[in-house]
This record gives C-alpha cells, sequence and structure tokens, in this order.
C-alpha cells in the first residue's frame, strides 16, 4: 500500500463514511507562557474545509499575534469568555497543558454551547474532573479528550485482531510509562494517562487497583511529594508499580521507573493472549506501528516472527498532513458524534476514568492495600 493510499484510506473502521452535514465555527483558547496550546490543538482544524476558524483567545499579546497568524483566525481576544460569549462557536479547542485554568475554560465552553476538544490529562483531582462531567452534561455539549490513541487506526486495527481471536484469550496487559527525567509520578499523570486509557479499551472498567509507589527505593512518605515541572497537581516517587483488577479476573498491569536508560518503544502496552501477543507502542499516529507475534510462548524463533499490523484507513474529509492527522481523526471523531449524538471515542467520562486509576494508585499506596472504583474520596490523596 502506498503512502497516500495509506493515508488516504481508519475512519471506515468507525462509520465515518458520511460527510459532516453543515460547515462549522471554531474558536481556539490558549495561554503562552502557561500551557501554550496543548500538542497541535490549535492547528488541527486546518485539517479540514468545512472548519472556520472564527476566533483565538490568548492573555499574551505576542503570543495572541502568533496564533492568530498560526490558526489563521479572523479575530483575536485576550480574554475568552469574552471571545466565547461573542462568537458563539460551534467547536473549541482547549489547548493549555496546565491544569490550573482547566475548569473555567470547560466550564465557559459549555455555557456558550460549544462542544470541546480537550488537551491531556484531564484534570488535577476527581473534584475538578467531578465539575468538569457535571458541566458537560448539564449542557449537553460532546467533549472529546485528546487520548489521540482512541482514534488512531492502528489501535482500531489492534482491536480487531484482539476481537477476532488472533492471539487467543485475552490473558493480561502490561503497559510501561515513558520514563524520562519524569520517571514515576510525573511520568503517571501526563504520559501514564494514555495508557490507563488504553487498558480501559481492552478490558473495560476496573474493579480495584493494588499499587506501591517509591522513591529511591524508599517507601513514599510525605517528604516525597513533590510539585511537577507543569502544574498538574502534586505527585510523589520516581518507581511506580500498579495492578488493575477487571471483571472475569483480568488484570492490566502499569510501570514507571526512573533508570541509567531507557528508550522510547517501552513507551507502550502488550497485549497477552492464549496464543500470542501484540505489542503496541504509544506513539502519534501515523508513528506508532504495531506488532503482532503469533506464538503461544510469547517468545520469537524461527517459525513465528514479529508481523506489522496494517490498519484500514479512510481520511475522507481530513487534508492529507500527518503533522495534523493523529488530532485531526479526533475532531472527525467529534464532529461525528455530535451529528449522530453519541459519545466521543474518548469522552469526559474517559477522562475522569484517566484521573479515578491515576489518583486510585496513590490511594492503594497510602493504605497499604487494593482500593476499590469509584474511589470515595474525591480529594487528591497527595494534598491530604
Amino acid at each position: 500500500m502506498n503512502r497516500r493510499a495509506f493515508l488516504a484510506a481508519a475512519l471506515s473502521q468507525l462509520g465515518y463514511s458520511t460527510p459532516p452535514r453543515r460547515r462549522y465555527r471554531a474558536a481556539v483558547i490558549g495561554h503562552t507562557g502557561h500551557g501554550n496550546y496543548g500538542h497541535g490543538l490549535d492547528v488541527v482544524w486546518r485539517a479540514f474545509d468545512w472548519i472556520e476558524v472564527v476566533a483565538v483567545a490568548d492573555p499574551d499579546p505576542e503570543g495572541l499575534h502568533r496564533a492568530r497568524q498560526r490558526t489563521g483566525a479572523s479575530r483575536a481576544y485576550r480574554d475568552y469568555r469574552e471571545m466565547l460569549d461573542r462568537e458563539k462557536p460551534d467547536l473549541v479547542s482547549i489547548g493549555p497543558r496546565w491544569l490550573d485554568q482547566r475548569v473555567p475554560m470547560v466550564e465557559a465552553a459549555c455555557e456558550a454551547g460549544a462542544h470541546i476538544y480537550l488537551e491531556k490529562p484531564f484534570a488535577r483531582d476527581l473534584e475538578e474532573a467531578d465539575r468538569m462531567v457535571a458541566a458537560v452534561r448539564r449542557a449537553g455539549v460532546k467533549l472529546q479528550i485528546a487520548h489521540q490513541m482512541r482514534a488512531s487506526p492502528f489501535l482500531a486495527a489492534v482491536r480487531e485482531l484482539v476481537d477476532g481471536g488472533a492471539i487467543g484469550s485475552v490473558q493480561e496487559l502490561r503497559a510501561r510509562g515513558k520514563e524520562d527525567h519524569r520517571a514515576g509520578g510525573e511520568d503517571l499523570m501526563v504520559l501514564g494517562s494514555h495508557l490507563v486509557d488504553i487498558l480501559r479499551v481492552f478490558l473495560g472498567d476496573p474493579n480495584w487497583v493494588f499499587a506501591h509507589v517509591t522513591h529511591d527505593g524508599e517507601e513514599l512518605s510525605s517528604s516525597h511529594t513533590r510539585r511537577p515541572t507543569e502544574p498538574i497537581g502534586p505527585v510523589a516517587g520516581n518507581q511506580i508499580a500498579a495492578m488493575f483488577a477487571f471483571a472475569g479476573g483480568r488484570h492490566g498491569y502499569l510501570a514507571s521507573k526512573a533508570c541509567e536508560q531507557t528508550h522510547p518503544l517501552r513507551f507502550g502496552t502488550y497485549i497477552f493472549g492464549s496464543r500470542g501477543v501484540i505489542f503496541l507502542p504509544n506513539a502519534i499516529y501515523p508513528e506508532g506501528q504495531p506488532y503482532l507475534l503469533r506464538s503461544a510462548a510469547w517468545f520469537p524463533d524461527e517459525a513465528h516472527r514479529w508481523e506489522k499490523i496494517e490498519p484500514k484507513v479512510d481520511l475522507s474529509g481530513i487534508r492529507e498532513d500527518p503533522a495534523l492527522l493523529a488530532n485531526a481523526l479526533m475532531v472527525r471523531d467529534l464532529v461525528d458524534a455530535v451529528e449522530r449524538d453519541r459519545k466521543p471515542v474518548c469522552s469526559e467520562e474517559d477522562g475522569r476514568w484517566t484521573i479515578e486509576m491515576i489518583l486510585g494508585v496513590y490511594h492503594s499506596q497510602r493504605t497499604g492495600r487494593p482500593v476499590r472504583f469509584p474511589l470515595a474520596e474525591r480529594r487528591h490523596p497527595l494534598a491530604r
């Protein structure tokens, strides 16, 4: 399959053969120097002929000027509330990675009746997550959180193989964080949110978690709680090992550990089945080629080699630009969810589940026992 056919053939698997019913007006919220615009959430709208960027908001004057040029927005505002009130956009991307403004931005977009494409992670704690879920439900809008793996053709192809029995019955999933300088607590929050989301894709909602968090081999104490490099809530530990229990006696494991050497391909998920194993890297499509090993031994030999998993792809309605593609797939799903009145592939409830699972790790370490979901305590366990 040539590159054009590959890029211009994954949306068909999700039911995207029908073009949008109308043109849409989009707006962008960013904050230069304070979380900026996320991972491409400002420019994703360029991927669509049928979406017009009507405005951008940023309190930083220079950042606002650059963002207007970058996005092609017709108008620029210093105050996102004023922008939402005047423009009444159909769609809005909320880009800042920093979470200290997340709740008011989401609530303002909901009050304006705009459907939301939101940078991850979802919230600093479950109290904030609950507020945003309530705001979305109250307004009746759709929210898509930018866990781009959800709309990746690679993930769709892996799910088809797993559901079709290519690796037999699923035994367990094992995921590792990126394990860079943020290994441990910050890795868990920023990048582990992708991984716990993938565990739910294949295993459903977890029943409980049992976890062990340490720092340089020491059991976690209040002295180990620290501020991360960005305001995403408190984090602790540079080694995390967590076991999540799902229905049917199945388990998903998540780990992140600071060490002297790492590799980008560790950042991903292994799906172990009774007759084989699949490795799904956590990467932005069209990167992240997954592999299948048809061996009950889970070990390659002369008769069993790792095979590339090739997806089916349909990018109708999306400009052929690999730099925009991962976010464009998510936006296309968001619009389809609006028009069909269904949940997006990674909704506000999915976003809240990622925070539930992450904070469950700390709750388990604090109590020294398994902790059941949903968590009764909605405050951040490290804030106590």
